[in-house]
């Protein structure tokens, strides 16, 4: 992602030192832990029979990011204030339904991401990578991959709110 960062770099600086501090580093990836969370979800049937989806895009973010707690970045944010998150596909294990109903409403697939701290609000996104928020306020998005989910997030910029008809 080349948005707001200096050099062509990935994420922008503040982003970017965010990452690394919570232990994120270019080359990062736990297909092992990836594949246990794809496991677990696949096998949970909440009470009203509802599954999880998982695909190859949420696996990969899962390797390259999850167990990461990325702290906000420091100072004021671009829009709103800077959000912590947490990237821990269990975080959603219990909104299978919540995940579902997102997913039919936009014509797609929902899995769990992680979770915003300062929120609550579950993260997910869909098998083309587009990342979804949903709070006690509505559905969100987020951003078209996990890199500028994570710059909107951490670095303080107002998400969309989804409308549908």
């Amino acid at each position: 992602m080349n948005a707001g960062a200096a050099g062509g770099a990935r994420f922008p600086d503040g982003v970017a030192a965010a990452l690394r501090t919570a232990g994120w580093q270019p080359g990062r990836w736990d297909i092992k832990q990836a594949e246990e969370w794809a496991d677990r979800l696949r096998g949970h049937l909440t009470p009203g029979g509802h599954r999880h989806a998982v695909f190859p895009a949420a696996v990969e973010a899962w390797a390259e990011f999850g167990g990461l707690e990325i702290p906000p970045v420091s100072g004021p944010g671009r829009q709103v204030a800077p959000s912590a998150v947490v990237v821990d596909p269990l975080r959603g294990l219990h909104l299978a339904r919540t995940l579902g109903d997102l997913g039919r409403a936009l014509e797609t697939e929902i899995s769990p991401l992680g979770e915003e701290r300062g929120s609550g609000a579950l993260l997910a996104m869909d098998p083309d990578g587009r990342v979804y928020a949903v709070d006690h306020t509505g559905d969100w998005y987020v951003g078209p991959d996990i890199d500028r989910a994570l710059a909107v997030l951490v670095g303080g910029v107002r998400p969309v709110r989804l409308t549908m008809n």
